[in-house]
Formats: structure tokens, C-alpha cells, sequence
């Protein structure tokens, strides 16, 4: 009885995935502002979220100093 059946197998794909779909694209998006990728664990922590939205769009980009100095 303590085994692991199709429908619980279904709903931790189902987690995994829906979690991949949010942490990836994030990191992707950290990585390339020049943030750390692991800032996008983040994203699928409550309010942790929110407040990471409200970061990356008021702090500066380590990237954007890095395109000022070769300019």
C-alpha cells in the first residue's frame, strides 16, 4: 500500500515541469542582465517573486556597466 502509483507519478511530472517553466526562462533572463542564474530559483518563491520583479527592474545591471565601458 505504500507504493507509488500513476497518478502520484503524473502529479510530480506535472510539478517538475511546471516549475521548470518558471525557474528556467527567470535564470535565463538573470543570466543575461549579469545576475547569478540561481537568482531565478527565486521566482517560485511567494512574494519572493514579486519582489525579485521589483529588483531586476530598479537596480543596475551588472551588464549595462560592463556595455558603458566599452563604449
Amino acid at each position: 500500500m505504500n507504493s507509488i502509483g500513476i497518478p502520484e507519478l503524473a502529479i510530480v511530472v506535472v510539478l517538475i515541469g511546471a516549475w521548470l517553466s518558471v525557474v528556467w526562462p527567470t535564470a535565463r533572463v538573470c543570466r543575461r542582465l549579469g545576475f547569478s542564474p540561481w537568482v531565478g530559483v527565486l521566482a517560485i518563491v511567494p512574494l519572493a517573486n514579486f519582489l525579485l520583479l521589483w529588483w531586476l527592474a530598479y537596480t543596475r545591471w551588472p551588464i549595462d556597466g560592463a556595455a558603458r565601458r566599452t563604449v
